[in-house]
């Protein structure tokens, strides 16, 4: 079955760096887009990045030149590098396998999905 398990997350004080990484096992990772999905803490969900099968990325306008997003379809990882954090970053950061280009590229309607999602790693950016 599909599986997406989320890390690097974690505490940083602002304008500090994270990189999180989503390994995925269960079907074919080369063949679908990925997307990065947050939710902060009282608020809904919110597409972050996302990234074609093919390696072009997509990002969500507050992140644009902060966040990069790439994946190794031979290690079967996808990755999000964040670079000059902001408070407001701070959210559960969730891994997704996209079934549509849509989801992919923030032009769907998100909620959760267990089998499509993994289970969040959490970033908090505070001093």
């Amino acid at each position: 079955q599909v599986q997406l398990v989320e890390s690097g997350g974690g505490l940083v004080q602002p304008g500090g760096s994270l990189r999180l990484s989503c390994e995925a096992s269960g079907f074919t990772f080369a063949s679908y887009w990925m997307y990065w999905v947050r939710q902060a803490p009282g608020k809904g969900l919110e597409w972050v990045s996302g990234i074609s099968a093919d390696m072009s990325p997509y990002y969500e306008v507050s992140v644009k030149d902060r966040f990069t997003i790439s994946r190794d379809n031979a290690k079967n990882i996808v990755y999000l590098q964040m670079n000059n954090l902001k408070p407001e970053d701070t959210a559960l950061y969730y891994c997704a396998r996209a079934l549509t280009a849509a989801q992919a590229t923030g032009h769907a309607t998100y909620s959760r999905d267990d089998t499509n999602w993994g289970r969040g790693t959490q970033v908090t950016v505070s001093s």
